[in-house]
């Protein structure tokens, strides 16, 4: 495997920076603190440089809030000169790692977005037509092992400074949802001691996730020869013909799992025949065709009573948002009751 140095002249470059301040911009112009950023743009990439340059750049405070649909989370907030630095990363050590992922990894990869896990999800059902095993991490985010994902990244990345850039970035993520999980070989004080969670909403975190579950995939793949497999950040499915067979995959990965220190989630772990439509990133999949989740259009019809007595300034732009993401299903009927057709 293949280690990298003298790669963080590329990422503190100013056109490195200057590209993922345009990167981390989209969508967000018009809000106030990235139009204040652009508002001296040059200048402040100079001195994010400089920073970068020097190692004296550190990150700022997050804001968070709580979202509670489809289930409670607590999403947290960079300044947008953070994200500029993390969008400066990643445009470099992205590509270096992209050629590491398995074909079937689904999550932060150019292309390779729900509306394709999807489709493939579907074309496993009708290749593999007797039973599907899915599976969920138990509180995914907060649980992931903060040195196990520098370990990780070590694998790869030899540049100290690399390395300095990323140890800040980690290191500093604010307070997660605590999650106190007993591991073999742990003592009573061992899930105190290690550092974990990444924080919901960065570019980075959504990355460093990706990776931290590659090793699971490569297993899946090449150890467990599953050739139907696929996964969305830590929603992840394997088909197959023989139930057992998936039962003795169900309790090797537990095994494996533990050794990055992460649980099946208990309740969210199923195996059921492939002729049953399941939910599966936002939409119920059969064979033959997809539906909507039922949850999906009860919130986007709240959503929208709520939009009718006010407005919000982008809402031609929401609902084409959510039509497009709903026409991915087979929803004609739907969506001509609900007018948008």
């Amino acid at each position: 495997m293949k280690t990298h140095k003298h790669l963080f002249a590329q990422i503190s470059a100013f056109e490195n920076l200057l590209l993922a301040a345009h990167k981390a911009a989209v969508g967000k112009r018009e809000q106030p603190n990235v139009m204040l950023f652009f508002d001296r743009l040059e200048e402040n990439l100079w001195r994010l440089q400089e920073e970068l340059q020097t190692q004296t750049y550190q990150p700022g405070e997050y804001s968070t809030f709580q979202i509670y649909e489809p289930k409670p989370r607590m999403i947290s907030a960079a300044s947008f000169r953070d994200r500029v630095a993390h969008h400066a990363l990643i445009n470099i050590i992205g590509p270096l790692f992209e050629r590491s992922f398995i074909f079937d990894s689904y999550a932060n990869r150019l292309g390779k977005g729900t509306h394709r896990a999807i489709r493939r999800y579907q074309h496993f059902l009708r290749d593999y037509r007797r039973y599907v095993l899915k599976c969920d991490i138990k509180k995914y985010f907060p649980s992931i092992d903060l040195e196990i994902l520098k370990t990780i990244l070590r694998h790869r990345l030899a540049d100290s400074r690399l390395l300095w850039l990323i140890d800040a970035i980690i290191d500093g993520s604010n307070p997660q949802e605590a999650v106190t999980d007993y591991f073999p070989g742990d003592d009573l004080f061992t899930p105190i001691e290690r550092r974990k969670g990444l924080p919901i909403g960065n570019l980075t975190s959504q990355f460093f996730a990706n990776l931290y579950l590659n090793p699971l995939d490569h297993f899946i793949k090449e150890i467990l020869r599953c050739c139907a497999y696929l996964r969305y950040v830590d929603d992840f499915v394997l088909f197959a013909n023989s139930k057992a067979e998936l039962w003795k995959w169900r309790k090797r990965i537990a095994i494996f799992l533990q050794g990055l220190r992460l649980k099946l989630h208990p309740q969210r772990c199923y195996i059921f025949p492939a002729r049953v439509g399941w939910k599966f990133l936002g939409q119920q999949i059969f064979r033959t065709h997809r539906l909507l989740a039922a949850e999906n259009v009860r919130r986007f019809k709240k959503r929208r009573q709520l939009w009718r007595k006010s407005p919000p300034d982008n809402l031609e732009q929401r609902l084409a948002s959510w039509k497009g993401h709903a026409g991915q299903a087979d929803t004609h009927r739907l969506l001509h009751a609900m007018e948008l057709l």
